[in-house]
């Protein structure tokens, strides 16, 4: 049994599917995730992952009876199959209760994408010490900080978004194919990637249209819309793409970039970025943010590179006036976009290149056995 509470979520584990099946043929599964499990998986899941992907306080509050529903139901399903292992990928609140059940079941748990308890929250390691069997990191730096507090359990097996993007950049179309396929003029593209959730799309794509109207005679504005995603959310004034980011990015001259996968998937891409976090724009939330935050950085490349190698515009600092200075600082000709490009394969080196799902697959099997 799976579960995963988002887009990237379902991609990854949809993987991790693929490489235990293909590990042992006779192996079944169900599972709370998306489109792209069900397909691996020829089942449908119990709860798709859009009626579980609420994010922050607030909106979690709002959805709480619905949040209920999701947790009995995923529970009732541990308890009537009763699977060999529980399969979490990240999503913490849902995915530790969900724990607790199978701890209570002797059920082996093993959390294949580690929820981020090095940023914040690091009192949930008690937690995942205390229930886990074992933690399959994709982030090369987690290991450490799990030894520091006293679990040895935890395993670097490689990242997947490297396998994932690499695959899909093999196959990218030219940039002129991409253009003639979408409808798109001649002009360079900057992409936009506003992120997964609702809440998410609302927050920073706003401040990225403000941001690309200075450059809108040079350049045009291609919107990779999420999976799941009522299309409504969207401007209809604005070209969109679905279910071709990678090939987006990998065409872009730049991009504006929600923090999040996103941020890592166009390192891989190699295209140069700013990533925008608006959120509540709030300075007060920012402050405590401060605070909170046991990191120096929020996005993903410059965590796994160690040093800030994209910009980070975060809440309050996230406008369209910021937003567009750093977007021209990255554009061709600039010093800037050179020195991303530097860090890009800083990047790559740290990640490797251990395939990420068949590991995890292998570990989680050696250790059934």
């Amino acid at each position: 049994m799976l579960c995963a509470g988002e887009a990237s979520g379902d991609l990854h584990a949809s993987a991790l599917i693929s490489a235990l099946r293909q590990a042992d043929p006779e192996a079944r599964f169900c599972f709370l995730g998306g489109d792209e499990m069900a397909a691996t998986a020829e089942t449908a899941p119990l709860i798709h992952y859009r009626d579980m992907a609420y994010m922050g306080f607030i909106d979690v509050v709002k959805h709480l009876p619905q949040v209920r529903r999701n947790l009995a139901a995923a529970s009732q399903l541990l308890n009537r199959v009763k699977p060999d292992a529980l399969i979490l990928i990240d999503y913490p609140s849902f995915n530790l209760r969900l724990a607790e059940e199978a701890a209570k079941l002797r059920i082996p748990i093993f959390y294949y994408i580690s929820p981020k308890i090095w940023a914040w929250k690091e009192w949930r390691v008690k937690d995942i010490k205390r229930l886990c069997t074992e933690v399959l990191s994709i982030l090369p730096f987690e290991p450490k900080f799990y030894a520091k507090h006293g679990y040895d359990r935890c395993y670097y097996v490689g990242n997947p978004s490297v396998e994932e993007i690499d695959a899909r950049l093999s196959k990218a179309p030219s940039a002129d194919d991409f253009k003639q396929k979408n409808g798109l003029t001649d002009r360079p593209i900057i992409a936009l990637v506003p992120g997964s959730r609702i809440s998410e799309i609302r927050s920073n794509l706003p401040i990225m249209l403000e941001a690309i109207r200075p450059l809108a005679g040079k350049y045009q504005a291609v919107i990779a819309e999420a999976p799941g995603i009522d299309p409504e959310i969207y401007p209809k004034n604005v070209c969109r793409v679905t279910g071709q980011t990678t090939d987006l990015m990998a065409v872009a001259t730049a991009a504006l970039v929600t923090s999040g996968t996103a941020s890592l998937e166009a390192a891989l891409a190699a295209t140069p970025q700013v990533v925008c976090y608006r959120h509540s724009g709030s300075r007060i939330f920012y402050t405590v943010m401060e605070h909170v935050l046991k990191i120096p950085f929020v996005s993903l490349p410059n965590l796994i590179a160690g040093k800030e190698v994209v910009p980070e515009l975060l809440l309050h600092k996230c406008t369209p006036a910021t937003a567009a200075h750093a977007l021209i600082d990255i554009l061709p000709g600039h010093d800037d976009r050179e020195a991303q490009l530097r860090g890009f394969e800083l990047v790559r080196r740290r990640l490797g290149s251990s395939p990420a799902a068949a590991t995890a697959a292998a570990r989680i099997i050696a250790r059934l056995k």
